[in-house]
């Protein structure tokens, strides 16, 4: 495991920043693992789906958004906690990634059904930036 950790750096000191950071790994990790392993993926006990024509397929999709979510929420975490000179790379990535997730929602493929994560990432949007322009500031 060493070998796969960069040398250790000078401890920066924790940040509204790389505190905002954690959290939102831990708000990836847990919704990846209810995708993964719970029985439905939750695609219909939380997004409400109808799962009963191609259910299969929309589980194992969700199953697989959920791994991605599970491993992208530890590095967010691994940055936040012990690599914080990543706070504002990781933040930046992050307000990349939930755009195109608001723009598929909103504006480039929009369908009927809006799950929770559709309006709560409208909410996420301006909230990243604001840390983001805080690790900067903080940085310069």
């Amino acid at each position: 495991m060493a070998r796969l950790l960069p040398a250790a750096e000078p401890r920066l000191p924790a940040t509204a920043s790389s505190r905002f950071l954690a959290l939102c790994g831990v708000l990836a990790v847990v919704p990846g693992m209810i995708h993964v392993f719970a029985p439905d993926g939750g695609a219909g006990m939380i997004a409400g789906l109808d799962l009963a024509r191609d259910g299969g397929r929309t589980i194992g999709l969700f199953a697989w958004a959920g791994a991605t979510q599970i491993v992208w929420g530890l590095m967010m975490m691994a940055a936040a906690l012990r690599y914080r000179a990543l706070v504002p790379l990781a933040l930046a990535l992050l307000l990349f990634e939930r755009t195109l997730h608001a723009l598929n929602f909103w504006v480039l493929k929009p369908g009927t059904h809006h799950p929770p994560e559709s309006y709560a990432v409208l909410v996420a949007l301006p909230v990243i930036a604001l840390f983001l322009a805080l690790a900067l500031r903080h940085r310069g």
